[in-house]
């Protein structure tokens, strides 16, 4: 009796390891299947291959240890499917935000499956489509928009210096002048470690053209503490003649004469064009003379400066200082 029951008991055991090695062997055969159907659409149909090949994985966790070089070998194709699928959405210009959503599948999958070369070309496409979302809403006034999406192609690549001078655009458009600078100073940083001289340029002028801008705009209003700090902020970023005017206007009003008389004259030093041209910078310097009670020289300074706009103040400026 034991004998026969003993002999059921290995029966069923072989039964239970031939069943099991049958499922395995049919698991197995679905992983290749999955992974025929992905090797066949990865030409044509990325789509597809990854859905297969993202099976494949699945299936193979499953099945054990039988299915895992069909594994390994999905997961080394699969990043670049990912990859293939952001890439043709990037090239065929399909919506932005199609794109920027294929790029993020193709970075999860690179990280996932630990494929570096992948992640990188990845986010190469994931900054070029946010920088380009940023220029879309920029166009549209959308400046919150644009400053998100800028701030995204710099949290991907915080060295992509478009993004950064696309950011001190919305900044002038805003007239924030705080943001403006401290972002511009640091696209010329970056450009200076790079040695770009020509965009260094461009953005030294622009940021003395805005600042310049912001000083005569204060001096005009009388707010002339306002305008020195504009303008102190201009000279940071170079020389340039009419900068220097306003520094003569805004020191003559606070009566602040020498330093009237510095900047006009420094300005004087740089205009390159005719009698009219120097006007202005002789009203200055003729201002500061006045000032301070240099009497024969403010009536010389004011006869040059008797051009253009300039002409009938200066001559009311001669008549009362009974100038010969």
């Amino acid at each position: 009796m034991k004998l026969r029951n003993l002999i059921k008991t290995v029966s069923l055991l072989v039964v239970v390891v031939f069943s099991t090695t049958t499922i395995k062997a049919q698991g197995r055969n679905d992983v290749i299947k999955a992974y025929n159907e992905g090797a066949k659409a990865a030409q044509t149909d990325p789509q597809a291959a990854i859905k297969a090949f993202e099976n494949v994985v699945s299936l193979s966790q499953q099945v054990g240890d039988s299915a895992a070089d069909l594994k390994q070998q999905a997961i080394k194709v699969l990043p670049s499917l990912y990859y293939n699928v952001a890439a043709n959405a990037y090239s065929g210009k399909k919506p932005t935000p199609e794109i920027i959503q294929a790029a993020k599948k193709a970075t999860a999958a690179a990280e996932k499956y630990n494929n570096t070369s992948v992640k990188q070309n990845a986010d190469v496409i994931l900054v070029k489509a946010y920088n380009n979302m940023g220029s879309e809403y920029f166009s549209k006034d959308d400046y919150k928009g644009a400053l998100a999406a800028f701030d995204s192609v710099l949290m991907i690549n915080p060295d992509y210096s478009s993004a950064i001078f696309n950011k001190t655009l919305i900044y002038m458009k805003q007239a924030n002048s705080d943001d403006f600078e401290k972002t511009i100073d640091q696209y010329i940083v970056k450009m200076k470690a790079v040695n770009d001289e020509a965009k260094i340029k461009q953005a030294s002028t622009m940021a003395l053209g805005y600042f310049r801008a912001s000083g005569s705009k204060s001096d005009q209003a009388d707010k002339l503490d306002e305008a020195l700090s504009f303008l102190n902020k201009a000279a940071k970023y170079g020389d340039d003649k009419d900068m220097f005017y306003y520094f003569a206007e805004v020191y003559n009003k606070q009566k602040n004469f020498d330093k009237g008389l510095d900047y006009a004259k420094k300005g004087l030093a740089l205009v390159t064009g005719d009698a009219e041209a120097k006007a202005k910078f002789y009203f200055q310097i003729a201002l500061g003379q006045e000032g301070k009670g240099q009497t024969a020289e403010a009536c010389e300074s004011f006869k040059n400066a008797t051009y253009g706009v300039f002409a009938a103040p200066s001559k009311a400026k001669r008549a009362n200082l009974k100038c010969k």
